[in-house]
């Protein structure tokens, strides 16, 4: 197989949660320990960074990646989902896995995913381990895809497990109270690992605190730490919480290892992120006139935070392309919106999106008007054919939104 064929072999033959949600979900983590035993346990070979989180955990990870490379390390990152490109997934030092590579570890280990029925997440996890082991990496970050006790990342051993924030999301897999999800992220946290927390709430501290201490782990709380946040590459408001819980995190790491990471690598790290790690769909600016923002926010704790920075940016007009998939709780998402905007509604190319046409009869509902247009792309097209130059436009509601802009 070519490489666009081995992406077609592992999209549509196995499993994947972005596409087909509860059935690609495993309540254990067999498959997993059997493949990385196949693969003689890379993982086992590498010293990692693990990163959970509701929101932020991307953002997380490549912050931490650009410091330590700034530091003068060879970093892996593995993150997901992807946005234009899969091999975004597994990168080192900000450059995305070969095609070549992809194509020979599918082909080699073609036999065993397909007897075993590997998922898509789990085949990628296991790639991504033998990968960052073959090129001996001095450090991996590793972002959990979803929840943390099941992930297929959590067979790992890190020198640092860190939890951005908890807010109700994939509420039918990881359970429908804070506490719940909390626990479910926590299941990150390991025997003796320290655990750093970005953000607590009443109902999920205790839950931290309580697991950490069964685990004998040392817990940090960002929030806690008073201290001037540099300037970040990353320009969202909610970065300034992220970037308080990696500062906190480096603190931690500089404390239990050698690494060399000085106050200037810091710096220079938060500063050249995006340039470092190729980071993207965070607060983006695509255009100046009209200005035009894409943000991957798709839960109310996040986009809470997108749509009070946008209530502070100086415009005549909004403009809002919008589209979900079908797994969000829009009673509680559509209120956040603002009802003076034009609305440009649609759906994105996953199997998961949720319909347009039942997008806009919640929209309306809600006070929220607009029309309905037949993909992302033309509704972004109609936006930016009505924006004057002193308007604003805004993409979201969906990772998969802002990967078909971009």
């Amino acid at each position: 197989m070519n490489y666009k064929e081995t992406l077609n072999w592992m999209f549509n033959k196995l499993p994947m949660y972005q596409t087909q949600g509860a059935s690609a979900y495993k309540a254990n983590l067999d498959n997993i320990i059997s493949f990385a035993n196949h693969l003689n346990n890379p993982q086992d070979k590498l010293k990692t960074i693990h990163v959970a989180g509701t929101n932020g955990k991307g953002s997380t990870s490549s912050l931490l990646a650009s410091i330590l490379q700034e530091s003068g390390y060879k970093v892996g990152l593995y993150t997901s989902p992807h946005l234009k490109d899969y091999r975004e997934r597994i990168r080192i030092n900000g450059k995305k896995i070969n095609k070549k590579y992809v194509v020979n570890f599918i082909e080699v280990n073609k036999t065993f995913l397909d007897q075993n029925s590997l998922s898509f997440f789990e085949m990628s996890v296991g790639l991504a381990f033998e990968y960052f082991n073959h090129k001996k990496v001095d450090l991996a970050v590793i972002e959990v895809g979803m929840g943390g006790r099941l992930d297929s990342t959590n067979i790992i051993q890190p020198l640092i497990s860190i939890i951005t924030n908890i807010g109700l999301d994939h509420t039918q897999f990881l359970g429908n109270t804070l506490e719940k999800i909390a626990a479910e992220k926590a299941g990150i946290i390991k025997t003796n690992i320290p655990v750093i927390i970005g953000e607590t709430t009443l109902e999920t501290k205790p839950v931290f605190t309580t697991i950490a201490k069964e685990k004998k782990a040392s817990i940090y709380f960002a929030e806690e730490l008073s201290i001037k946040i540099p300037e970040c590459g990353l320009k969202g408001d909610y970065q300034k919480l992220n970037c308080k819980t990696v500062l906190q995190s480096i603190k931690v790491l500089k404390s239990i290892t050698s690494l060399n990471i000085l106050n200037n690598h810091v710096e220079d790290g938060l500063k050249n992120v995006v340039k470092n790690t190729n980071f993207l769909g965070r607060w983006q600016e695509l255009n100046n006139k009209p200005k035009t923002i894409c943000d991957t926010a798709h839960n109310k704790h996040g986009l809470e935070i997108v749509l009070n920075q946008i209530k502070n940016e100086k415009y005549n007009q909004l403009h809002i392309v919008l589209g979900f998939v079908n797994d969000k709780n829009l009673d509680e998402i559509l209120p956040l919106f603002p009802k003076e905007a034009k609305y440009y509604f649609s759906e994105p190319k996953n199997l998961r999106a949720l319909k347009k046409t039942v997008l806009l009869e919640k929209a309306t509902f809600f006070g929220l008007n607009g029309q309905v247009y037949n993909s992302i792309s033309k509704a972004y097209k109609q936006a930016t054919k009505n924006a004057l130059p002193e308007d604003f436009i805004f993409i979201g509601g969906s990772t998969f939104v802002v990967a078909e802009i971009l």
